[in-house]
C-alpha cells in the first residue's frame, strides 16, 4: 500500500479518485450526475481527464472501445436509474466480447433503499448476470479496497464489465486510509507438457491451423505469433470482427470467420485435422451457429486464460491456462518437425482471402441508381491515401461488412468493433481511439441506421480534440434487417426503411468538415479533402455517402 497526503475534506469520492490515479488510470468517460458529486469533487484534484459525453451510452461505449484498445480497464462513471439503464448496451458489449471495463454507478443513499426512493434500482438484480463482478461500496474505510478489487477483477481470466455501486451517503464520508494498490493479474503459461502437446500434434498434421481472436492480446504478443506462424508456414484465421492480430498482409493470413466471411476460412477451420486457438474459443458466431468443427475426432487445442471457455462450441482436445501474452514468450520452446508439406495448404487460404479482399475494378462496378456512388470507389480512395497504422471502428450491420474486408489491419491494435453485434459503437469508440493515440488516423465507418445511435458524440469529439474521419453509409434502411425480411419473407418490406437528416449539414454543426458523396466522381476530392482536414487541422470529417440498397455489402 501507498500513503497518501491527508487532507480535512478528504472523503470517500476523493479516495476513488486516487484510487483510480494508483490504477494508472489517465481517462475516464462520464456523464454527470448528482449521485456521485463526491466522486467529480475527488477528480478536480488529479490529473486524470473526465470526457464528458453526451449520452451515457457513448460513455460506456468509449470506456469499452478504451479497454478492448489498451487491454486495461476502461472507466465510465453514471447515475442510477436511467443513467445506469442507459449505460447497459455497453456492459453487453463487453460481457460478450471479453473487454476489461469498470462501470462506477451512482446510488440512492443507504437509508433510502428499499422504499422505491428517486431512480432507485437494484444492482445485482440488474447486472448480475452480465457482469463477473457486481461490488458496492458499503463500508467507507474499504472504498480503495473494492476499487482494487473491481479492476483486478476485470481484468483477470476472461476479462469483462465490473459494476461499483456508490451510494451518495457512503461516497461523502470522511476516508482517512492509505490507497490500496493495485492487484497483478496473472498471465498463466505453458508447461512442458504443453509444449510438448502442442509441438507433437503441429508436428503431425497434415492441414493445422491457427485461430487467433478473442481479448488479452498485445502488439508484442501478435508480432510473435504472426512471426511464429510465418516461420512454419501455419495458415491463421481470425475470429469475427478481430482480424488485427495478425497483419492484414501477413503470408498466411487466411481470413477471418463469423458473419460476411468469405468461403475459404470455413471450409480449412473444418477441414483442419489439427486448429491450435489462441485467446479466443470457437464460439456461435465463427462456428456459423455451431455447425463448424463439430466432429468429437476433431482435435483443437485451445490457449486461452479463461478457465470456463466461456461460449465454447465444440470438442476440446486440451486447454492451456494462458493469455495470448503468455503463449508468445513460450513460442521459442515449440519444436515444429511438420510431417507434411504444408505449403499448398497454406497458399489456399492466403489466395483465397487476397482474392476476396480485393475491391472490384471500376470497369465492372453494376449499375446503380442515380443520385448515388458506389463504396467500392469510395474505400479505394480512402485506402490510398490511409497510413500503415489507421485504426478503424464499426458496430453492427451491413456497412461493416465494408470495414472488414477493406479497411487495412497492419499493427495491433487497429480494429475496434463489437462481437455482440451492437449498434451505435462506432463514433464513441473513434473518440476514445483518437484521445488515446493522436498520432493514429481514425476512421469511423458507420450506417445511417447506427450512426444517430451516438452521433451526438460528435460533441464530445470536439471539446476534447478528438480528430477522426466519419463514413457515413447510407442506405435509407435498416440494411442488415432487410437482408434477412427478403430471405424469410420475400417482397413483405416492412419496418426497415427509414429517412434520414442531412449528415453533411449535422457533421458541420459541430464544427467538423462534412460533405455529401453521391456520385462516383465526389469520391476523390471529398475522401482528400477529409484526410486533410483530420490530419492538418485536426479536426472531425464526415462523409456521407449515398449507396443504392442493393449494394449494402461488397
Amino acid at each position: 500500500m501507498s500513503e497518501t497526503p491527508k487532507s480535512p475534506h478528504r472523503h470517500v469520492g476523493a479516495a476513488i479518485a486516487e484510487s483510480l490515479v494508483a490504477h494508472d488510470v489517465r481517462r475516464v468517460f462520464s456523464v454527470p450526475g448528482e449521485s456521485f458529486l463526491a466522486v467529480l469533487d475527488g477528480l478536480h484534484d488529479t490529473d486524470i481527464t473526465n470526457v464528458v459525453t453526451r449520452h451515457e451510452g457513448g460513455a460506456a461505449y468509449m470506456a469499452e472501445a478504451h479497454g478492448k484498445l489498451t487491454g486495461r480497464p476502461g472507466v465510465a462513471l453514471v447515475t442510477r436509474g436511467p443513467g445506469a439503464a442507459n449505460a447497459f448496451v455497453a456492459v453487453h458489449t463487453a460481457w460478450q466480447d471479453g473487454t476489461p471495463m469498470v462501470l462506477f454507478v451512482g446510488l440512492v443513499p443507504v437509508s433510502d433503499r428499499g422504499r422505491e426512493s428517486f431512480q432507485e434500482f437494484d444492482t445485482q438484480a440488474w447486472f448480475g448476470t452480465q457482469t463477473k463482478r457486481v461490488l458496492t461500496v458499503e463500508d467507507p474505510a474499504r472504498a480503495s479496497d473494492v476499487v482494487a478489487e473491481a479492476f483486478f477483477a476485470a481484468s483477470s481470466g476472461r476479462p469483462g464489465p465490473v459494476i461499483v455501486g456508490l451510494p451518495e451517503d457512503v461516497i461523502r464520508a470522511p476516508f482517512d486510509r492509505p490507497i490500496t494498490a493495485p492487484l497483478p493479474v496473472a498471465e498463466g503459461g505453458l508447461s512442458h507438457t504443453d509444449v510438448d502437446e502442442i509441438s507433437r500434434a503441429l508436428s503431425g498434421a497434415e492441414r493445422p491451423l491457427l485461430y487467433l481472436g478473442g481479448p488479452r492480446w498485445t502488439p508484442e504478443a501478435s508480432a510473435r505469433t504472426a512471426r511464429f506462424a510465418e516461420e512454419h508456414g501455419i495458415p491463421v484465421v481470425h475470429e469475427w470482427r478481430a482480424t488485427d492480430r495478425i497483419p492484414y498482409s501477413s503470408p498466411v493470413n487466411a481470413g477471418w470467420l463469423g458473419y460476411g466471411r468469405a468461403e475459404t476460412p470455413a471450409q480449412m477451420f473444418e477441414e483442419a485435422d489439427v486448429v491450435l486457438a489462441v485467446g479466443a474459443v470457437p464460439s456461435d458466431v465463427p462456428t456459423d451457429g455451431y455447425t463448424l468443427r463439430q466432429r468429437p475426432e476433431a482435435t483443437t487445442i485451445i490457449v486461452a486464460a479463461d478457465p470456463a471457455l466461456q461460449g465454447l462450441s465444440g470438442p476440446v482436445t486440451r486447454h492451456v491456462l494462458a493469455s495470448p501474452t503468455a503463449f508468445g514468450e513460450a513460442l521459442d520452446e515449440l519444436t515444429i518437425v511438420p510431417a507434411a508439406d504444408w505449403e499448398p495448404w497454406c497458399r489456399r487460404g492466403v489466395e483465397a482471402h487476397r482474392r476476396s479482399s480485393v475491391p472490384t475494378s471500376r470497369d465492372r462496378l453494376p449499375e446503380i441508381a442515380r443520385g448515388t456512388a458506389h463504396m467500392a470507389v469510395v474505400m479505394e480512395e480512402l485506402r490510398s491515401r490511409l497510413p500503415e497504422d489507421v485504426l478503424t471502428t464499426f458496430g453492427a450491420g451491413n456497412h461493416c461488412v465494408w470495414a472488414q474486408y477493406h479497411m487495412p489491419t497492419e499493427v495491433h491494435p487497429a480494429q475496434l468493433s463489437t462481437r455482440n453485434g451492437s449498434m451505435g459503437y462506432s463514433v464513441p469508440a473513434a473518440v476514445a481511439a483518437a484521445l488515446e493515440h493522436p498520432d493514429r488516423f481514425v476512421v469511423a465507418v458507420t450506417g445511417d441506421g447506427e450512426f444517430l445511435m451516438n452521433g451526438q458524440e460528435l460533441a464530445t469529439a470536439a471539446q476534447f480534440g478528438a480528430a477522426f474521419l466519419v463514413i457515413i453509409v447510407d442506405n435509407g434502411e435498416y440494411g442488415t434487417i432487410r437482408a434477412h425480411q427478403e430471405r424469410d419473407y420475400p417482397d413483405r418490406i416492412s419496418g426497415t426503411q427509414i429517412a434520414n437528416p442531412d449528415f453533411a449539414a449535422y457533421g458541420q454543426a459541430f464544427g467538423g468538415r462534412a460533405e455529401l458523396i453521391a456520385d462516383d466522381a465526389d469520391a476523390a476530392g471529398a475522401v482528400e479533402r477529409a484526410v486533410r482536414t483530420v490530419t492538418e487541422e485536426r479536426r472531425t470529417a464526415v462523409l456521407h455517402v449515398l449507396i443504392d440498397q442493393s449494394m449494402s455489402t461488397p
